[in-house]
């Protein structure tokens, strides 16, 4: 039997973590929530994810902040980190070449988390199309 994908969401509002750990466990991952960043360090080294899911605007310790962290620390600067946030695209764009993650989720579309998981998880399952048609203003 084939291991499942291990995500974590490291996230302050914790409407946010449940919500996207339901999604993601109906996709068949198996998902860690930790609410807050201060903490995630050690439990990202102990659980090993595959893919970590990272809110930038957190109270005392920012993503960014983190992200640095993760990536100068030996037992995790190999995990891969995306920034999870309700930023504008192009500050999220900005934050991830200067930051050095992998890429970037917005909050609030559905599809767009599931491709990009599965994108980033490289399952081959980031192929799929969206079911959902996006409504222009």
């Amino acid at each position: 039997m084939e291991r499942k994908h291990r995500v974590l969401i490291i996230d302050d509002d914790e409407r946010h973590l449940i919500a996207t750990k339901e999604i993601l466990e109906g996709e068949g991952y198996e998902v860690i929530i930790h609410q807050g960043a201060f903490g995630s360090t050690a439990i990202i080294g102990n659980i090993r994810p595959d893919l970590v899911l990272l809110d930038v605007n957190m109270p005392g310790l920012s993503g960014e902040k983190l992200a640095t962290l993760l990536k100068s620390n030996d037992k995790t600067r190999s995990i891969p980190v995306v920034f999870y946030s309700s930023n504008d695209e192009d500050s999220l764009r900005k934050a991830v070449a200067e930051y050095k993650v992998k890429g970037y989720i917005c909050k609030g579309n559905l599809c767009e988390l599931r491709t990009k998981v599965a994108y980033y998880l490289m399952s081959g399952a980031g192929q799929k199309q969206c079911s959902i048609s996006k409504q222009e203003n």
